[in-house]
């Protein structure tokens, strides 16, 4: 590995630490943003060997000149990432035009729409919600009849929880049938379950080199619709039903080389799809869990994800070790509510724990609210009782 293209390193703002790994590994990292370079962070500047200013990264022609000038300047590019999933497209389409190892446009069907999800989690033997493509609001009608409501309508090639519906009476499918909304959507059955995560750095053999995963106790969806407070946590350990899941769906999938995230419904009740506690099949994501996931990985298993990414790129292997488990829990407050204790009095409560806190980026406050609090402890029930007094309104 020799030359490696990063997308955005400065967003979101603990990227970075995946750039100056790799450099530190020896590779030429090449980063291309949006961003003035004078913007960027000393430590930003310091993790790249060059950087490329775009006027957007939308601008899949100017995208693909900043890939041939740093080419031409270089010569051959070994690898292209932005660990995002907003940009699992375009990094494809960019790697096929330049000829660099990785993810293709043609892996995307299983990949990334979600319709095709379905085929690959039934090859793992992992159940998945049923699912119609919205065609007519008839059509719709007649999925609806056969498995009730309430349902949700996603599109079918979306990131996160935007533009994602629950409907629940026929009053709600007319109003969303008179929004006119563009692309493909699929319409799934509910399922009443919370949402557990199998997370990973996965080597070229296809083999987990690190394994985690978190529990998100309340929908994203709901928190975006209903701008509630964010929670969530990782694990001190995986259990062994969702790390099964985990690497069957990693099989199925066929997934080398990357950071994954990938989402299971665990179910709360007897229903349809399996048995209470039965783990289902919800969603792949080929990056890093959102936002700060990556810290806090750290925090509750002593290592270095970042290190971890940038050696299985760098060598294909690590040795870098990971330390006593704990648990590491976000909570994150929405702005404008009356909290029981302040933020001053949380930090004070709760320093021996906190690792981190401060506000959420912009960009992410819809689905992770606006001020959050990063702390660690031994047991699942010191996570919530720290998420209750948190949360606790006046």
């Amino acid at each position: 590995m020799k030359n490696f293209i990063f997308i955005s390193p400065n967003f979101p703002a603990n990227y970075w630490h995946f750039c100056r790994e790799l450099r530190n590994n020896g590779v030429n990292v090449l980063g291309i943003g949006d961003a003035p370079y004078y913007d960027l962070t000393q430590e930003q500047r310091d993790s790249l060997t060059e950087y490329y200013k775009v006027s957007t990264l939308e601008d899949f022609g100017q995208m693909y000149r900043a890939v041939a000038y740093f080419a031409f300047r270089y010569g051959k590019i070994d690898g292209l990432e932005s660990n995002n999933e907003y940009w699992l497209e375009q990094d494809a389409k960019l790697r096929e035009e330049f000829n660099i190892p990785g993810l293709k446009p043609s892996d995307m069907a299983r990949l990334r729409y979600k319709s095709g999800m379905k085929k690959y989690y039934k090859k793992a033997g992992i159940p998945a919600a049923r699912f119609h493509m919205v065609d007519t609001k008839e059509g719709c009608k007649r999925f609806i009849k056969k498995v009730g409501w309430p349902v949700i309508v996603k599109p079918d090639n979306g990131v996160g929880a935007s533009h994602t519906y629950r409907l629940e009476s026929e009053k709600d499918l007319d109003a969303f049938f008179a929004e006119g909304l563009s692309g493909d959507y699929t319409m799934e059955e509910f399922v009443r379950a919370r949402v557990e995560s199998y997370d990973a750095v996965i080597g070229p053999d296809g083999e987990p080199m690190f394994e985690t995963g978190n529990v998100t106790p309340e929908s994203i969806m709901d928190v975006v619709n209903n701008s509630d407070n964010s929670m969530f946590y990782i694990r001190a350990a995986v259990p062994d039903d969702i790390r099964q899941a985990g690497r069957a769906a990693l099989k199925a999938f066929d997934v080398k080389s990357r950071f994954v995230h990938f989402e299971f419904f665990r179910l709360t009740e007897d229903q349809y799809l399996g048995k209470k506690g039965q783990v289902v099949g919800l969603e792949v994501n080929l990056r890093p869990s959102g936002g700060v996931s990556p810290d806090m990985m750290n925090y509750a298993s002593g290592t270095d994800v970042y290190k971890i990414w940038a050696d299985m790129v760098a060598f294909g292997k690590t040795e870098k070790p990971c330390a006593d488990r704990q648990f590491c829990v976000f909570a994150s407050r929405r702005s404008g509510r009356s909290f029981a204790l302040s933020a001053d009095e949380v930090r004070t409560k709760y320093a021996a724990f906190i690792k981190e806190e401060g506000p959420v980026p912009e960009a992410l406050s819809g689905a992770m609210a606006d001020y959050m609090f990063l702390a660690c402890f031994a047991s699942e029930d010191e996570v919530w009782d720290f998420a209750r007094e948190v949360f606790l309104c006046v």
